[in-house]
């Protein structure tokens, strides 16, 4: 290649470089075809270590990126043409050069399989957000698919579940603005389901940088989402085991979830979007058992004494006050039917987006409710401080 169009190459690799540093996570693979006469030159990159791996004509060597690109430079001075194809989840770009000229291309990554018609017919009636053929490889690791890409009949419902809520998730980063990075906290996460789904969705549907952080207790449910996301390859997340009452961000939280969190431990995942001025808080509460060993209004006992009316009765008043609460400091609140309630009668989600510091009313109507009832919901204790 002549020395104006390795000049122009060497434009468009500037510009990646700025790209390898923020999408470092990101990364798959690099693969570099030099062309002289009718022979080919292969040479393939891997991110090992810290370093670009480079193997190419029969040797392996390390290099940092901005060597890895004065590398190829200098090489093409020795060939006709080059062809550099540079993956990431989600997108791959290719730059071709020759002695006529460089271009580049940014092209999709998404690697789509056959459905099959059984599958074809299960799916049919929702035009999903995380589709099957798409999304193949993050379906079959949680258990949706097998591994020849059917669905399983006992996992149609929890594929709907799971994509309803990725829907909900989609309008509420909408909400937030033109961010080009999301962070996102799932606080007693489990097996991290939902993160991973979300994890696909965000970078390799929306095409935005996320990061997600996933909190548990559970020695087992941490190795086994840090193997899950091992074999995926999301290098974009971190699995920690800590109390919800005791972790401190070390990074800006945008987004804090948590779903079917039992009794207190969704109060803890409230506290901690709170304590961590995250952007948004999104909920599904589980059990409730607080309240309704608290709660006292003697002007409705007539109904009451029936202990299926008092406990309905307290897992309203329960989610109310959250909801009520996470209004009084400052987010706009929507409360949705997350699923059918079919499905499962904890079907409430909280939805929260910080739109100010306080609002002084709805903090008023708060504590005259909490006054009248006799309760002191866990939620406002785990606001101001870390629970020792």
């Amino acid at each position: 290649m002549n020395k104006q169009n390795i000049a122009k190459l060497n434009l468009f690799f500037m510009g990646l470089k700025e790209r390898s540093v923020e999408n470092r996570d990101f990364f798959k693979s690099i693969e570099i075809i030099y062309k002289s006469g009718l022979k080919e030159f292969k040479g393939i990159v891997v991110l090992e270590d810290e370093k670009y791996k480079l193997n190419f004509k029969g040797a392996t060597n390390n290099y940092s990126f901005d060597d890895l690109c004065k590398y190829i430079l200098k090489e093409s001075e020795n060939y006709d043409s080059i062809r550099f194809k540079y993956v990431e989840r989600g997108t791959t770009i290719l730059i071709e050069g020759d002695n006529k000229g460089v271009n580049i291309k940014y092209l999709e990554n998404e690697e789509k399989e056959e459905i099959d018609s059984y599958t074809a017919s299960q799916i049919k009636n929702r035009d999903y957000y995380v589709k099957v053929g798409a999304a193949n490889s993050v379906l079959k690791e949680i258990g949706i698919l097998t591994k020849e890409g059917k669905i399983k009949n006992d996992k149609i419902r929890k594929y709907n579940q799971i994509d309803h809520f990725v829907e909900l998730v989609d309008k509420l980063i909408k909400e937030l603005g033109n961010k080009d990075s999301i962070t996102i906290l799932d606080c007693a996460c489990g097996k991290s389901y939902l993160s991973f789904v979300l994890n696909y969705y965000i970078k390799e549907v929306l095409k935005k940088n996320c990061y997600f952080i996933g909190i548990d207790y559970s020695d087992n449910v941490i190795e086994s989402s840090k193997k899950m996301a091992s074999n995926l390859g999301y290098k974009n997340m971190e699995f920690i085991k800590e109390d919800l009452n005791h972790y401190i961000p070390t990074r800006d939280i945008d987004i804090v979830m948590s779903l079917h969190a039992c009794d207190t431990a969704t109060d803890m995942a409230l506290g901690l979007g709170v304590r961590s001025e995250a952007k948004a808080i999104v909920v599904v509460p589980c059990c409730h058992k607080e309240i309704l060993s608290q709660y006292k209004y003697d002007e409705i006992n007539p109904i009451l004494k029936h202990g299926v009316f008092k406990a309905r009765f307290a897992d309203l008043i329960t989610d109310g006050l959250r909801s009520l609460l996470l209004e009084g400091y400052g987010y706009d609140v929507s409360v949705v039917e997350y699923i059918s309630p079919l499905d499962t009668p904890k079907n409430l989600m909280i939805r929260g987006i910080k739109k100010k510091d306080e609002n002084k009313k709805a903090l008023d109507e708060y504590y005259a409710l909490k006054k009248l009832l006799g309760v002191d919901p866990t939620f406002e204790k785990l606001v101001y401080k870390i629970v020792e």
